[in-house]
């Protein structure tokens, strides 16, 4: 049984006065125990609003869940609030996007570490927060008897942001969702907070969800990728084969807007045209045909599904007319 079984998740917002909108349309993946899955899209395609339906933390009046998120054979979406509760910093940890906006300002760093260990592990105060000093030097944050008594704008975004790591790891949690953990920073400090989770996930066993919308961030981390577009998946693949052979045209044009280092010198990277916004409904056609290189009249009239790729083991696409040649070479 996998660790997390997501099955037709969707998400549709509702506003008074305004057409509903969904951000989420019928996604499915499984997650293994110790095994890292990235949820890969440009910003707009549902990545974060499916994690944030995992760990219940949308707003119950204005957004509709349904399908089912079964965490160790437990439907989540039918927990109570307080069984959510204990739940949440216990199994499931979940490293926010913006660490100075997701940490309390007028509280301290130890007090914020502290809290999750005296509701889960019931320590007494004083064992808390040695607990909270080990966590701190764990994520490589320097003097932590220190920093334990200071405030978030006291330090720098990186440190902020091994923070959010150390309060999501507090509790050795089963399941870690990392949502954007490097934006933001400059690419220095990407690079460790990257090499962090890797280290910490190999050590601890803990399965990880890598939200992000850069395919390079995903390159040394992930075991499995989804690649999101108006939110549905429409490409699944193993890390080594999504990049060396994309198979859908977004995939694609994911790819080939990032600098390679053995590209000859002056070569133009080529974006992905158009935005997000240019799209048309699921129910209409293919979501991405307006932006689509490769489109051809049946995407415009028919939504391709989500099936199986000949060309690679456990691999999934939905595209009417993928692409058919190598274009990454030496990418493994």
């Amino acid at each position: 049984m996998a660790l997390l079984e997501v099955r037709d998740l969707s998400v549709t917002f509702h506003r008074k006065g305004e057409q509903p909108t969904k951000a989420v349309d019928s996604i499915s993946f499984d997650v293994e125990p110790g095994q890292t899955v990235g949820l890969v899209g440009e910003s707009g395609c549902g990545k974060s609003v499916t994690s944030l339906a995992i760990m219940g933390l949308l707003p119950t009046r204005t957004a509709r869940i349904s399908g089912s998120v079964s965490f160790e054979g437990e439907e989540l979406l039918t927990l109570t609030q307080r069984q959510l509760d204990e739940r949440r910093g216990r199994d499931l940890g979940m490293v926010f996007q913006d660490p100075l906006s997701s940490l309390n300002p007028v509280v301290t760093i130890g007090v914020q570490l502290t809290e999750v260990l005296l509701r889960h592990r019931k320590l007494t105060r004083k064992q808390a927060k040695a607990e909270a000093v080990d966590l701190l030097g764990r994520v490589g944050i320097p003097d932590p008897k220190r920093r334990v008594d200071e405030y978030p704008h006291q330090l720098s975004g990186g440190m902020r942001q091994r923070v959010l790591i150390a309060i999501a790891l507090a509790c050795s949690p089963k399941l870690l969702i990392a949502d954007e953990p490097t934006t933001a920073l400059d690419v220095t400090i990407q690079a460790q907070i990257l090499t962090l989770l890797r280290e910490l996930v190999s050590e601890t066993g803990t399965a990880l969800i890598m939200i992000t919308h850069d395919l390079g961030v995903v390159a040394g981390l992930c075991d499995e990728v989804n690649v999101m577009y108006g939110g549905r998946i429409v490409e699944r693949a193993h890390r080594h084969e999504l990049f060396a052979e994309p198979r859908h045209p977004y995939t694609h044009g994911l790819l080939a807007s990032i600098p390679r280092l053995d590209a000859p010198r002056g070569e133009r990277l080529v974006p992905v045209k158009g935005s997000v916004a240019d799209n048309i409904p699921w129910a209409t056609g293919c979501a991405f045909a307006p932006r689509c290189p490769n489109h051809v009249e049946t995407c415009w009239s028919s939504a391709p599904e989500l099936v199986a790729d000949g060309r690679r083991k456990d691999g999934m696409l939905r595209c009417h007319n993928p692409v058919e040649v190598t274009v990454a070479e030496g990418a493994r």
